[in-house]
């Protein structure tokens, strides 16, 4: 089956197999590897990518459900060379760890300070509650997004 799907700002039209995940789609037919394939079941949440604007598991999602759809993963955080603030946030604080799980935590905190841009440690908790640490270290991740939080409230003109 013929999908057209934009992905972090690029249309890619590709033949897939009805029965392709998303995540297999964006790792293994475009070559973005950010997005990490953990469970396979949604318990993990490392497959976290935004579908039109939404955070879904990649791995409940099928390819074809995409058609016409705009996907923006982990590597389309960054802009113009510029790491987002959640990226610098999670090096600076050290949130990523292992790394396995930072790919949908950083997608998911994105998008919570896209939507709450000064959020308390109990909603950046709730917000990443679909989300497995295998390292358990949720202190370093809730701190990376509070320092990304701090630096976008003092970059925003006044």
């Amino acid at each position: 089956m013929q999908i057209t799907v934009t992905v972090n700002d690029v249309e890619y039209t590709r033949d897939v197999d009805s029965r392709l995940l998303l995540v297999h789609f964006l790792r293994d037919t475009l070559g973005l590897t950010g997005t990490h394939w953990g469970c396979d079941t949604s318990n993990c949440g490392v497959c976290a990518v935004w579908l039109d604007g939404k955070p879904v598991k990649s791995c409940t999602v099928l390819a074809v459900m995409a058609h016409g759809h705009t996907v923006r993963t982990v590597e389309g955080l960054e802009r113009n060379g510029s790491l987002d603030p959640v990226q610098e946030g999670f090096v600076a604080c050290h949130g990523l760890q292992c790394g396995f799980c930072t790919p949908g935590m950083m997608m998911t905190a994105r998008w919570l300070l896209d939507h709450n841009p000064d959020p308390s440690d109990d909603e950046i908790r709730e917000a990443i509650s679909g989300q497995s640490c295998r390292c358990t270290g949720y202190e370093n991740i809730i701190r990376s997004v509070r320092w990304a939080a701090s630096h976008e409230k003092e970059a925003a003109p006044q």
